[in-house]
């Protein structure tokens, strides 16, 4: 990074990016006596008749916590709860922006599964939604499941999750573009953390029947010893130890790992119209330009926004949380989120808007191979993507409301725009 860029954005983090705003009038003794006491106690007793009144009488079910250990943060590793903080305010500001959700970032300084649990069931009742961030594996796994049973708000891990979610979206389109079957390509995911996990599974979902999936040791084979739980699920028989020796003839390959783990070399050894997601940031596991020296038969995507395709986390958990709360799912399941990837992929077909067409003056957004998945700021994200995932909530028998109009809830948040 540039000292130019680092002051300016240390320039932008000083004071937080993050604050509360009052929802209600409150400037006359009268809206004091309403909003404190006495008059708030008229709530607090209709709230303990039934329990379920605090989604109407309070803002919970607009809350979403933004919970992490700092165990995992971004590409930078166990730096802390303290030093993740940035990146938690970060989170709750893109909840706020672009679905509307309130966040608190909530940053824990304890570490083991039992200890994380705890918290989060301790203040649960503050909230219509989990949100765990980068928390490192395996802990994550297990710290989300027990939550998930254990409570009836979403929980999400987004860092599994969100990049599952898109990279399915693009998967799709990458399908469909080159007439490939899910069921007949082989994929090779390097990288089995959090990240690459959820992906696998999603990919399996969505009728994926060959993965083969590397750490930083080599290939993850039934023959290694120090797999855990998770990356054993994926070990295959195989005498292959290394990314280059499997992936000659892959179908698509997913970097969640490190930058210049994918060569040239490699890409050449691809199968035809290969699908390559590189998404270790800030460089890229390979560069577009270096794929192209090479083959111009490649459907490519990163993490970063400065290329086509950006795979960005961020094209799902706001809307995925919206839907999920405002249906009071009590939690987001397999069909949710896989209703979040059809969302996406379809969405990147539709024809684009004169605004988005003015945040994008360079950039062609004509469905195609370089115009797989949404933009971050298409404004139809919110609507449709919320919706679906509520839909979904619904009819799976998840959600806790009674009556579900999806034409008219589709047209409310298209108002909320």
């Amino acid at each position: 990074m540039s000292e130019s860029i680092k002051d300016e954005a240390l320039k932008y983090h000083i004071g937080g990016k993050t604050g509360i705003a009052a929802k209600t009038p409150f400037g006359t003794e009268d809206e004091l006596s309403l909003a404190y006491t006495p008059g708030v106690a008229y709530p607090c007793l209709e709230i303990e008749k039934d329990p379920r009144l605090a989604f109407e009488y309070t803002n919970r079910a607009n809350l979403v916590a933004v919970i992490s250990d700092g165990s995992a943060i971004l590409g930078l590793g166990n730096i802390g709860p303290l030093a993740g903080k940035p990146v938690m305010e970060g989170k709750s500001m893109l909840f706020k922006k672009f679905a509307h959700i309130d966040a608190f970032d909530i940053e824990l300084d304890v570490h083991s599964v039992d200890e994380i649990v705890a918290v989060c069931k301790a203040i649960a009742p503050t909230f219509g939604g989990i949100n765990l961030e980068d928390i490192a594996a395996p802990n994550c796994f297990e710290i989300e499941k027990k939550l998930q049973e254990a409570l009836d708000i979403p929980v999400f891990h987004d860092d599994q999750h969100g990049t599952a979610i898109i990279t399915t979206a693009g998967l799709i389109n990458a399908l469909e573009l080159t007439g490939k079957k899910a069921e007949e390509v082989r994929v090779v995911i390097n990288g089995a953390g959090a990240a690459g996990i959820a992906s696998a599974k999603m990919y399996q979902a969505l009728g994926v029947r060959h993965i083969v999936m590397c750490d930083s040791k080599g290939v993850l084979s039934t023959d290694r010893s120090d797999l855990n739980a998770y990356k054993a699920e994926f070990a295959i028989e195989t005498d292959a130890k290394s990314l280059e020796e499997v992936i000659e003839g892959a179908d698509m390959f997913l970097g969640l790992s490190r930058a210049g783990a994918l060569s040239k070399e490699m890409v050449a050894q691809m199968a035809p119209e290969p699908i390559i997601f590189a998404l270790a940031n800030p460089v890229p596991e390979i560069l577009p330009e270096e794929v192209a020296a090479v083959r111009d038969d490649a459907i490519m995507g990163t993490g970063r926004s400065d290329y086509p395709n950006q795979i960005n986390n961020v094209l799902g958990f706001p809307f995925i949380f919206r839907g999920a709360l405002d249906v009071r799912a009590e939690r987001i399941t397999e069909k949710m989120k896989m209703a979040a990837a059809y969302a996406l992929a379809k969405l990147a077909k539709a024809p684009a808007s004169e605004d988005l067409k003015a945040l994008y003056p360079n950039t062609s957004l004509l469905y195609g191979k370089e115009h797989i998945i949404p933009k971050a700021f298409d404004k139809a994200l919110l609507a449709e993507v919320a919706s679906a995932v509520a839909r979904s909530a619904v009819e799976e028998g998840v959600s806790q409301i009674v009556h579900y109009d999806h034409e008219a809830y589709k047209e409310r948040l298209s108002v909320m725009i």
